[in-house]
């Protein structure tokens, strides 16, 4: 099934992605509503995550008349030197059950157009909207006289993610899940020379300096930490606060916080459902407790809500040292660690103190200060925001983290070279043969 899809010209595989892009639109909402079902996040954002997989259609269509090599001046009379690039092959996709369409669009769409195959293991919680996906896809491919196995999907649990990581076949793994698995699959891939792309643990800091505009702040930091139920790989887990600030923004916040909507994630009204699973609810009521040992108050939230299904509080916490345990660890749940600071050198020390290297985020209006965080003293992470919040990225710029967030890159950019072999390629159109750095060899 791989030759086909090699042997198809890039510009044709743009066209086949394009009418996969057209066909998810088609059925966008029944499918953002599948995901709010299967998930749990509000239906707008289920809506939202399939839109990227409509707008990395869209992307990797132009892409696909754009990618290729340099033709490198040689230092050889009648000689060209050419850069070649060539599919992977196969490229295996293990998504998580927090972005449980988007991420995979990310991959496959590039994938594609790079002319390889895919095999795809979603969430086994989210197993209908990935099963739901592939079949839009495979009639799309099979329309196009491709096999609909081109893109591949299997179910189930660590088992199938260990088998692929351990199979020779699988050229490229791209894993998005925690780091703790992640570290697992990167062994297994590297331990046969496989390739690996990382997609691991934020723990995403927003610093907020004195002169920042606080009608972006609170607004801000609420979607950053409340959005998807502070399951986002790029929710706010820590607020950095100037100590001349930290008061009122913290009111401000405990009281946007009082009016979040809590409710059925298909109810349009509602910004906030629950989380997605029961094991997440207790790991929230752990973190709590653990933070009040640590020396943390609890401002807002800490507890479950009353009624069925996995809802818990937006929770918001003040008190603890920046260097708490509970603060340098990443629990995929609603909890936002307040913080107080005084200088612009130690909050910087702060973001990057953690192992995690995504997304981060600078309230300022200082220009300096705002290049500092964007140069080589500011933010280690893959991610540098200013006076937007952490998360929301969107599909143009490549998105990823450094350290233990893996060091992957996926969507724009460049990052289509990861699904790509390079070959540089000399040719020789003379009758001689000289030998590079000027040896003779006679």
């Amino acid at each position: 099934h791989c030759h086909s899809e090699k042997n198809i010209p890039a510009p044709k595989r743009g066209e086949i992605v394009r009418q996969i892009g057209d066909a998810l639109r088609q059925k966008i909402k029944v499918l953002g509503s599948l995901v709010s079902l299967e998930m749990g996040k509000i239906f707008v954002e289920g809506v939202g995550e399939v839109q990227e997989y409509v707008d990395v259609c869209d992307y990797a269509v132009g892409l696909s008349r754009m990618i290729g090599g340099p033709i490198l001046p040689s230092e050889r009379p009648g000689h060209a030197l050419i850069e070649q690039w060539n599919p992977v092959g196969l490229v295996g996709i293990i998504t998580a059950f927090n972005f449980p369409v988007a991420v995979y669009g990310w991959n496959s769409a590039i994938a594609m157009i790079c002319g390889n195959a895919c095999l795809w293991k979603g969430a086994p919680t989210t197993s209908l909207i990935s099963v739901a996906v592939t079949k839009i896809i495979a009639k799309v491919l099979e329309d196009n006289r491709v096999p609909g196995a081109v893109c591949s999907l299997v179910c189930g649990g660590a088992d199938i993610g260990t088998a692929m990581a351990r199979d020779e076949r699988m050229d490229l793994l791209s894993f998005t899940g925690s780091t703790k698995v992640g570290k697992q699959v990167a062994l297994m891939v590297q331990e046969r020379f496989g390739r690996s792309l990382l997609e691991l643990g934020g723990n995403n800091a927003i610093i907020v300096f004195e002169d920042a505009d606080l009608n972006l702040v609170i607004p801000s930091a609420l979607f950053a930490a409340v959005g998807t139920a502070g399951q986002r790989c790029t929710t706010a887990r820590r607020l950095f606060l100037h100590e001349s600030i930290h008061d009122e923004v913290v009111a401000k916040l405990a009281k946007a916080y009082a009016q979040v909507r809590i409710g059925d994630p298909w109810d349009s009204d509602t910004l906030y459902g629950p989380l997605h699973t029961k094991e997440a609810v207790k790991m929230f009521l752990d973190a709590v407790e653990q933070a009040k040992q640590q020396g943390g108050s609890v401002v807002c939230g800490g507890k479950v809500i009353n009624r069925p299904g996995n809802y818990v509080e937006p929770t918001i916490v003040t008190g603890l040292p920046h260097n708490a345990p509970i603060v340098h660890t990443e629990t995929f749940a609603p909890i936002l660690y307040v913080l107080k600071f005084k200088e612009e050198e130690e909050v910087f020390a702060w973001n990057n103190e953690v192992k995690q290297g995504l997304s981060s985020s600078i309230f300022t209006k200082d220009l300096g200060r705002i290049f500092r965080w964007l140069g080589p003293k500011g933010s280690d992470c893959g991610i540098v925001n200013v006076n937007i919040p952490t998360s929301g990225a969107e599909i143009g710029g490549a998105f990823g983290g450094e350290k233990h967030t893996g060091g992957g890159r996926e969507s724009g950019s460049d990052s289509w070279k990861l699904y790509m072999r390079r070959s540089t390629c000399t040719i020789n159109y003379s009758k001689n043969l000289p030998l590079a750095q000027g040896i003779k060899f006679q």
